[in-house]
C-alpha cells in the first residue's frame, strides 16, 4: 500500500500542473481580462476629467487623448495614454510574459501564497476561509441526508426486489434525478419563498438580520430554517446513484451461501439483513463517502449558492470569473483540484482498508 500511495502522490504533481497550465492558457486568452475590466470601470466614471491609478507612488492622468488609434491591444483603450495602460498592466503583473507569470504564480502556490484579490483588495486565503463554512454546511448536510435516505431505501428495495414498491420508488428517484437542481431550486422559490404561492421560507442567506440577538436555540432554528430550500434542491436529484448502488450491493450479498445459512438457523429477515448482509454490502458504499462529499461540495452547490444568494465558495468563484479576478480564480482552482486529488486517494485507501480483496498494488499506477 505504501508504494501505491507514493505513486499516487507523485502522479498528483503532473496532474495538478497540467490542469493549471490548461486553465491558465484558456483564461489568459479569453477577452475581458482585469486590464480591460479596469479600463471599462474608468470609462464609466470620471475618465474624461481625471483617471488616477496609484502604483509605486506614481499617479498617471488619463490625458493622452491624441494617442494614435489601434496602438493598444485592449478593447476600450483607444484614446488613452499608453503610459497609463502600461501602469495598469504593471499593477496586475501583465508587464511580464505569460510563461513568466505562470511560473511566478506556481512558485507562490507551492507555499500557499495566493496573493491579494484584484478587485476586493483582500488576501485570497482570507476570502476562501471566510466563504468556506457556507459551502461546507451545504456539502455536509447534503451528503448526510443523501446517505441517510439512500441507504435505507436501497436496502428496502433489495429486500423487495421486483415488487410494486421497488418499481415505484425506482420511478420516483429516476424522475428526481432527471430534474436539474437549479430548476428545482427555482420551483421551490416560486412555491415556498414568496415567488407566487406561499411565503414560508426565506429567499436568501443562511441567517436572518436579527440573528445576533437570538438565543442559542433561536439561532439554530433560524439557521436550519434558512437551509431547508437550498438543501432540498441539492438532495432531490442525488438519490438515484447511491440508492441503486446500495440495492445492487445487497442483492449480490443476499444470493451468497452465508445468507442462506443464516436464514436456515432461524434468524429473522431483519437480523439477516442488518446483522450479516449490512456489514459486507456497505463496504463499497461507505468507502465512497470522501469522493461523494467533495463532488457535492465543489460541483453541486455552485448554482444553488447563486440562486439563493449564499455567500460561499461557489458564489465567490462565480463573481471572480465574471470580474476576471485572476488570483481568486486560480487560487480556488488550485485548492479545489489539490483537495479533490487528495480525497480521491483517501477514497481509494478507504476501499483497501474496508475490503482486503481490493488490491491497487497490482495496478501499473
Amino acid at each position: 500500500m505504501i508504494a501505491y500511495i507514493i505513486r499516487r502522490l507523485l502522479l498528483m504533481i503532473p496532474t495538478l500542473l497540467g490542469i493549471m497550465v490548461i486553465n491558465f492558457i484558456v483564461i489568459q486568452a479569453a477577452p475581458g481580462g482585469p486590464v480591460e475590466q479596469t479600463i471599462a470601470q474608468l470609462r464609466g466614471t470620471a475618465l474624461d476629467t481625471t483617471a488616477r491609478v496609484t502604483g509605486g507612488g506614481q499617479e498617471l492622468m488619463g490625458g493622452g487623448q491624441n494617442a494614435a488609434p489601434g496602438e493598444s491591444q485592449y478593447r476600450g483603450a483607444r484614446g488613452l495614454d499608453p503610459k497609463f495602460i502600461k501602469e495598469i498592466e504593471r499593477m496586475y503583473g501583465f508587464d511580464k510574459p505569460m510563461h513568466e507569470r505562470f511560473l511566478m504564480m506556481m512558485k507562490s502556490y507551492l507555499t500557499f501564497d495566493f496573493g491579494n484579490s484584484f478587485f476586493k483588495g483582500r488576501p485570497v486565503v482570507d476570502l476562501i476561509v471566510e466563504k468556506m463554512p457556507v459551502s461546507i454546511s451545504l456539502g455536509l448536510w447534503t451528503t448526510l441526508l443523501i446517505y441517510g435516505i439512500s441507504i435505507p431505501l436501497g436496502i428496502a428495495k433489495a429486500s423487495r426486489d421486483g415488487t410494486p414498491f421497488d418499481f415505484w420508488t425506482s420511478t420516483a428517484i429516476i424522475v428526481g434525478s432527471a430534474i436539474p437542481g437549479f430548476l428545482f431550486a427555482i420551483l421551490l422559490i416560486v412555491l415556498f419563498a414568496g415567488g407566487t404561492y406561499w411565503n414560508i421560507f426565506p429567499l436568501r442567506g443562511l441567517t436572518s438580520e436579527n440573528w445576533e440577538t437570538l438565543s442559542l436555540s433561536g439561532k439554530i432554528l433560524d439557521y436550519l430554517w434558512h437551509m431547508v430550500l437550498p438543501i432540498t434542491s441539492l438532495v432531490i436529484g442525488s438519490f438515484a446513484g447511491l440508492t441503486m448502488l446500495t440495492k445492487n450491493s445487497f442483492l449480490d450479498q443476499i444470493n451468497l451461501q452465508y445468507v442462506t445459512t443464516a436464514r436456515a438457523k432461524g434468524n429473522t429477515e431483519q437480523r439477516v439483513l442488518y446483522g450479516h448482509v449490512f456489514r459486507n454490502a456497505m463496504l463499497i458504499v461507505i468507502a465512497g463517502f470522501p469522493s461523494a462529499f467533495i463532488g457535492i461540495l465543489f460541483t453541486g452547490a455552485l448554482l444553488t449558492e447563486i440562486i439563493f444568494s449564499l455567500d460561499g465558495l461557489g458564489l465567490l468563484g462565480w463573481e471572480a470569473a465574471i470580474g476576471r479576478d485572476y488570483p481568486v480564480m486560480f487560487a480556488t482552482l488550485y485548492i479545489f483540484t489539490l483537495l479533490g486529488l487528495v480525497l480521491k486517494l483517501v477514497g481509494d485507501i478507504t476501499y483497501m482498508l474496508v475490503d482486503p480483496r481490493i488490491d491497487f498494488e497490482a495496478r501499473a499506477i
